[in-house]
């Protein structure tokens, strides 16, 4: 998705492209075809309003800048309501055609097997990454592993939270700043709401590895918080749910039973993630089990949690904010290699890689799209706002903007959401007028 939206970019720009596809000559276990851009898994790219949805909103920015996939995406739509669902097959079939059909694209079946010493590189290999491009990546970069299954716990909006019931403090207090003392969150359990939070883990209904997830090792050796759940009842309380450390200034005479903590995920403070609580619970039941957690009753969740498969480097350290990596400025990484998740975060750091790259060639950098765009949020998570030593794929969300200014829209989601979008396509298009 993230390469072939990078090669149209380019070569509308009047420049010749090579794409390198290994498909065609070597398979793997998730692709049936050797077309560019299969959808390997859903066929939805989400929520299409632009107005109330943070991925709508990059549906927008996309398809203002003259966007491939988003064109084939609305050529080759299905009926979805208010989402984007595409006939998978149609879809891919005509990315193919439209890039090998291109006069200044060339596409060349092969495998990569290690880092090119071209001038212009952009690797765009996603989740699925050849075990030898992968381990030149690896070296290049310094990171230990590229191949895991990444544990990625709930993240929740900061203004959706109870602090009524929830409040600020790092375990004994450590820390001397401002920002080390707004670091955690803390919602508190008694027994009962304990026991009955480990009866829910159990019970909840849970996600199957895929075939070609089976044999990956876990990152880190996190293991789901049902899992650890089901190795005794003690367990949780003992990890990540410890008490300790910790007094609730609600009830300061009050020890909890157990507590749960949740820590700033961005720059902003706008985004928190739940501590340790890596799942493969199914979403619905996600939702019903973290919400039963006093002071999250009402939490809005700007990413539920998951563990799969994936190949993804720690963009915060890695790259720079021309999505170049630092210690080798000739080679650009784009799509969800970068750590965004999801087919329309990866196809946008695509455009946005193919756009640098013509402006590399032209000698003039191109400043990257104000963090108030969608585009813009991401690129500047990935490439300094997260959190490095936490970094895990993000989707795009609102909690990734900056904060609106408007009180009136602060409690009202629909009034704040369209304050968002209203905001970044006015600043988008002004962005995309200087380019």
């Amino acid at each position: 998705m993230a390469g072939s939206e990078a090669a149209w970019q380019i070569a509308q720009a009047g420049l010749p492209v090579i794409i390198h596809e290994m498909r065609g000559k070597v398979g793997t276990f998730a692709h049936q075809t050797d077309n560019l851009a299969e959808l390997v898994c859903s066929n939805s790219f989400r929520s299409d309003d632009d107005e109330a949805n943070a991925v709508g909103l990059l549906h927008w920015e996309m398809r203002q800048a003259d966007g491939l996939i988003m064109a084939m995406a609305d050529l080759h739509k299905l009926p979805a309501g208010s989402a984007l669902a595409v006939d998978r097959d149609a879809f891919s079939v005509a990315v193919t055609e439209r890039l090998m059909a291109h006069p200044n694209i060339t596409v060349e079946r092969g495998e990569i097997t290690s880092l090119p010493d071209w001038p212009h590189t952009i690797i765009a290999t996603g989740p699925l990454t050849s075990g030898a491009l992968a381990e030149s990546i690896r070296a290049a970069a310094g990171e230990t592993s590229l191949a895991f299954f990444d544990a990625i716990a709930p993240i929740v909006h900061f203004d959706s939270i109870n602090m009524e019931k929830a409040w600020f403090q790092s375990r004994y207090d450590k820390g001397e700043t401002e920002a080390d003392r707004t670091a955690y969150l803390n919602c508190p359990m008694d027994k009962t709401q304990y026991e009955g939070f480990i009866d829910a883990l159990i019970a909840a209904e849970k996600t199957e590895f895929k075939d070609w997830e089976k044999d990956t090792p876990y990152f880190d050796g996190c293991l789901p918080i049902e899992v650890m759940a089901e190795r005794g009842r003690e367990t949780l309380r003992w990890g990540p749910m410890k008490p300790v450390g910790l007094t609730n200034p609600h009830q300061p005479e009050i020890k909890a039973h157990a507590v749960v903590q949740l820590r700033r995920d961005n720059a902003l403070g706008t985004l928190f993630n739940i501590v340790g609580f890596q799942t493969k619970m199914k979403y619905a039941a996600q939702k019903a089990v973290f919400q039963s957690i006093p002071g999250l009753e009402d939490a809005e969740f700007a990413r539920l949690g998951g563990i799969h498969r994936n190949t993804f480097i720690n963009s915060p350290i890695l790259l720079d904010r021309q999505m170049c990596l630092k210690s080798n400025p000739n080679i650009r990484m784009a799509g969800q290699i970068t750590g965004v998740e999801g087919y329309v975060e990866s196809t946008a750091m695509g455009l946005l890689a193919g756009r640098m790259a013509i402006a590399d060639a032209a000698g003039k950098p191109l400043t990257p799209p104000p963090n108030t765009t969608a585009m813009g949020a991401l690129i500047t998570h990935i490439t300094g706002d997260a959190d490095a030593k936490h970094f895990q794929p993000m989707n795009v969300n609102f909690g990734l903007f900056p904060p609106i200014d408007a009180k009136q829209g602060r409690k009202n989601r629909k009034v704040r959401y369209k304050a968002y979008t209203d905001r970044a396509k006015a600043d988008f298009l002004t962005w995309l007028g200087q380019i």
